[in-house]
C-alpha cells in the first residue's frame, strides 16, 4: 500500500530529472544559445533590423521617444542608448559596444554630434546596414566636428552661447562641460518649439566635453555603409549649406524639412519615415 502511493511521486521525480538533463545537453551542443555572461542580446525573430538612435550633445535619449513609439508600432525594435558625451573616441566605442551585443542588422540613426559618433562606431561593424543622420555632423577621418561647426556663417552657437563648468576627470586632470545658455537655447536649437517645452529641455541638457569639438573623428562607416540624410533648412546650430555639404560627400539619400536643429522633436514624423525607408531599403 505504502510503496504504490510513493510510485507516482518517484516516476515525476525521474521525468523532471530527465527533461532538466536534455535541455542541458542541447544548450551544450548549441554554444549560441547561451549568452556570455553580463552580455544582453538584443534579437528579433522577423528580418527587420534593430534601430539603434543616438542623440547629441545638449539633448539626451528622450528626444526620440515619438521615433521609438513609431517604430515600434511599425513592428521594429527600436532602443536609444545615452550617449556619454565625453570624447569622440570613447563615445564611438560605448556605442559600438551597444552594437556588438544587437544580433542581427542594425540601422545606426545619429543626430548633431551624435552623427559623428555613429560614423566612428559603425566603422567595421558588420551588423549596421545603414546609418541615418539627422541634422547631424558626419565628418571624414581625422575631421574635428569644430571644423565642420566652422565651415559656413549661421550658426547661433557662438563662445558666447556656452556656459562652460569645469569638471574632474579620471586621471586626476580637469575638463570642461560646454552648456547651452538659457537666453540662447530656443532661438539656436529648438525655435520651432513652444517655449514651455524648450524651458525644460534646457534645463535637462546634457553638456558636451569640450575637447570632444577639437578631437578628430575615427575611420568614416559612411564611405562603406548606405547614408540616409535629414536637412533642417532652418537649423540655427548647425547650418543647413554645412549639412547639404556633408549629406553631398557622403552620397547620402537626403530630404529638406523645415525644421530646427532638433527635427525628430519638431518633425517627428518626417523623421520616422526616412529612418523606415532606410530600414526597408536594407531589409
Amino acid at each position: 500500500m505504502t510503496h504504490s502511493r510513493r510510485r507516482p511521486l518517484a516516476h515525476l521525480v525521474a521525468l523532471v530529472a530527465l527533461f532538466a538533463l536534455v535541455g542541458l545537453l542541447l544548450t551544450s551542443a548549441n554554444p549560441s544559445a547561451a549568452t556570455p555572461q553580463g552580455q544582453t542580446q538584443f534579437s528579433s525573430s522577423s528580418a527587420k533590423p534593430t534601430i539603434v538612435l543616438v542623440h547629441g550633445a545638449w539633448a539626451d535619449a528622450s528626444g526620440w521617444t515619438a521615433q521609438l513609439q513609431a517604430l515600434r508600432a511599425n513592428g521594429y525594435e527600436a532602443i536609444a542608448p545615452a550617449n556619454p558625451l565625453r570624447g569622440l573616441a570613447s563615445d564611438a566605442a560605448y556605442i559600438r559596444s551597444v552594437l556588438d551585443t544587437i544580433d542581427g542588422p542594425v540601422v545606426l540613426v545619429g543626430h548633431s554630434y551624435g552623427g559623428a559618433v555613429i560614423s566612428s562606431a559603425a566603422a567595421g561593424a558588420g551588423n549596421v546596414k545603414a546609418l541615418v543622420y539627422v541634422a547631424a555632423f558626419v565628418p571624414d577621418e581625422g575631421e574635428p566636428v569644430g571644423l565642420l561647426a566652422r565651415l559656413n556663417p549661421g550658426s547661433l552657437v557662438t563662445d558666447d552661447a556656452l556656459l562652460a563648468r569645469p569638471y574632474p576627470t579620471p586621471g586626476g586632470g580637469t575638463d570642461v562641460d560646454l552648456y547651452l545658455r538659457a537666453e540662447i537655447f530656443r532661438s539656436a536649437f529648438a525655435a520651432d518649439l513652444p517655449t514651455d517645452t524648450t524651458r525644460l529641455m534646457w534645463a535637462t541638457q546634457r553638456p558636451l566635453a569640450a575637447s570632444a569639438f577639437s578631437e578628430p573623428a575615427g575611420p568614416a562607416a559612411w564611405r562603406t555603409i548606405p547614408s540616409w540624410y535629414l536637412v533642417a533648412t532652418e537649423d540655427k546650430t548647425i547650418p543647413p549649406k554645412t549639412q547639404e555639404y556633408m549629406a553631398g560627400r557622403a552620397h547620402a539619400t537626403t530630404i529638406r524639412v523645415r525644421a530646427s536643429h532638433v527635427a525628430m522633436v519638431s518633425r517627428p514624423a518626417a523623421t520616422t519615415n526616412l529612418i523606415l525607408a532606410a530600414a526597408r531599403a536594407v531589409s
